[in-house]
Formats: structure tokens, sequence, C-alpha cells
């Protein structure tokens, strides 16, 4: 059994402002995403989706079908991306869409984040169906490219970073609920997500990739988000419970 990081006693939640909603095309400061809070075997408090971890990873990459989130007039968030780092360490480095309630107004917009820095939200335009794909790659020395396209509406946004600390210890395409000063935020009720060609170092993610785990969203005994098996790199994570 892998060892696991248990970031949430440690960076996971380390945010300095209440909970806002998300306004595309700046920062957004009161919301992070980030490592995965409260590893335990196959579950976490704030990820659903697939890790690979017990190698060295410099590059992920994915493509989705931003969902159509149901909002019942409170405030909710859900976000859907790939990353390098954050299980078993204590960065990420990832890009993404989110699908948002701002009570009963849904929010869609996508963003990158090189964690612990706070995340950057992205000009473009992303509505639910849209066909969005993302990759993160680096060079192994703290060079990193981060890309994210959305098809549909037809622009891509591609970002340089540094980020020397980064381990490059894990590889994961993930539907997360994100974090604030309080602890994970409500997960938006997004319905399911549907994943394809996902792969790490250049290698489509399969149930015999090794290292490759399964993580539920599940809070106590309340599973918030599950994802499917994963076939070829394609797996869908479903949304339970806020």
């Amino acid at each position: 059994m892998r060892r696991r990081y248990i970031c949430g006693a440690f960076v996971g939640v380390l945010v300095i402002a209440a909970a806002l909603s998300a306004t595309a095309g700046g920062a957004t400061p009161s919301m992070r995403h980030g490592p995965i809070h409260m590893r335990t075997n196959s579950t976490s408090t704030n990820w659903s989706g697939y890790a690979v971890t017990g190698g060295r990873y410099t590059s992920v990459s994915s493509s989705w079908t931003e969902p159509t989130v149901t909002c019942s007039g409170t405030t909710a968030y859900s976000s859907f991306w790939v990353g390098l780092d954050g299980d078993t360490s204590g960065t990420v480095e990832q890009t993404g869409t989110d699908a948002d309630c701002s009570g009963s107004t849904p929010q869609y917009y996508a963003w990158y984040e090189m964690y612990p820095k706070f995340p950057v939200n992205l000009k473009g335009t992303v509505k639910p169906g849209d066909h969005l794909s993302a990759s993160v790659t680096t060079n192994g020395s703290g060079s990193f490219t981060l890309t994210i396209t959305d098809s549909t509406q037809g622009w891509t946004n591609q970002t340089n970073a540094r980020l020397k600390s980064a381990k490059l210890a894990s590889a994961e395409v993930i539907a997360e609920a994100p974090s604030s000063s309080g602890g994970v935020l409500p997960l938006a009720n997004f319905g399911t997500v549907g994943f394809s060609g996902a792969s790490a170092n250049g290698s489509l993610l399969t149930s015999s990739t090794p290292g490759i785990d399964a993580i539920t969203m599940q809070s106590g005994s309340t599973v918030k988000a599950q994802p499917s098996s994963i076939s070829n790199g394609s797996f869908t994570v479903t949304w339970k419970h806020s």
C-alpha cells in the first residue's frame, strides 16, 4: 500500500478569504484548487477521478465535455482539471474549468493554477456542452506549459510558468470540490462529467497502469462523487451529494 500524504493538515486549506463567486478574467483569491485533502486509501474529501503515483511525471492530458450544473439556490462549486503533483506532494500545476452555482445562477469559466499560488481565471467563454481539452507538461527542471482549449468556442490558452519546488510525484485527471479558508466548499451538482484520452507521460491510463488509483470523494460516510472504471483513458465521474 502506498503511503498517503495528508495535505489537509499542511497546505490544502491555507487560503486567506471567505468564498465568493468567481468572475472570469482575473484571479479569485477566495477559492482554491490544490492538493488532495485527507487522503485515506482510495477516498478523499475533495477529489474524485484518477491519479497515478510512484514514478516521475512530466506530462498529463485529457479531454472532457463541460457538464451542466444544477443550481438549487445555494452557492456551490465544481472543478474539472488535469494536473501534475498534489497526491504525495504539496504543489499542484493544473488547468481546467469550473461549473459553479452563485445561488440559482450557473457560472462557467476556465482557469489555471500553480499551487500554492492563487488561481488565475481565463477570459475564454465556457458553456455547458463545450468540448475541452487540457494538458500540463514540464521540462523536468521547473518550467511548465499549461494549455487548455475550448474547441466549441474556438479558443486556446497557453501559459508558461515556473515552479522549481515541483516534485513531479503524481499525475491526475480530477473532478474537485474547491476549498476556501474554511475548508472544502459545497460540491455543485454537475451530474456526470466524462473524461477521455486521459494520459500521463504520453501513455493512456488504464486499470493496469502502474500506480493508478481510482479516487472517490467522500466526507465521513457520505459519498459526494464517484468515478467509473477506466478503459483506454476514458471514464466518468458522477455527482452524488453536495
